[in-house]
């Protein structure tokens, strides 16, 4: 091996190492205590080492973020390839959304600025695009067969994805205290009612 492909599995295995400190931290404190200084302190590295590979720790979060959607665009993935049914498409897309929001708590809540500032996301990676086509597809198959002319499917796409993340966040933040079962009960029946009124 050369001296510059050394080089670069040492700045790769360093930039490896600030995310998995900083992941840790953040399983350990929260999202809202994470900070350069703590990254360094706990991997034992000066500051500049770690300005060396991320030029602020937005952009450590943003790491993050892409890693959440691209997890969540898997689980949705899988979900929605197990039926071609349109409907039993969009049921299992909000039971992926509602899993991986509760089984992955961290992300959810960076990739969505739940209770902190939210990471500006926006536009600058494929993931977010790749999650709305895939969410799209389905509701646009059945305005296709619906008998009103006028629907949205933009417009439809932006309602269903307000009732996921709505329900979500309400039991996330505590704004809820009703049980698990009858929160997945209202998932349920609020996903039901949005299909039957694409027809």
């Amino acid at each position: 091996m050369g001296i510059a492909e050394r080089r670069l599995r040492q700045k790769e295995e360093i930039r490896t190492n600030i995310l998995t400190t900083a992941w840790r931290l953040v399983k350990e404190e929260g999202w809202q205590s994470l900070s350069i200084r703590k990254i360094a302190d706990a991997i034992e590295y000066s500051i500049p080492v770690i300005y060396g590979h991320f030029e602020s720790k937005e952009e450590i979060l943003l790491e993050f973020s892409k890693e959440g959607f691209r997890q969540l665009l898997k689980k949705i993935q899988l979900a929605k390839a197990k039926s071609r049914n349109p409907e039993e498409q969009l049921r299992a897309i909000a039971d992926a959304y509602w899993n991986f929001a509760f089984k992955n708590q961290e992300y959810f809540q960076l990739m969505f600025g739940l209770g902190m500032p939210c990471c500006e996301t926006e536009g600058s990676f494929s993931e977010k695009a790749d999650l709305r086509n895939i969410v799209m597809e389905p509701i646009t198959t059945i305005i296709k067969t619906s008998k009103n002319s006028g629907i949205n499917p933009c417009l439809e796409y932006h309602t269903f994805s307000s009732i996921l993340h709505g329900l979500v966040t309400i039991k996330m933040m505590n704004y809820s205290h009703v049980s698990e079962e009858l929160n997945k009960k209202v998932l349920d029946n609020a996903v039901n009612c949005f299909i039957k009124n694409l027809y």
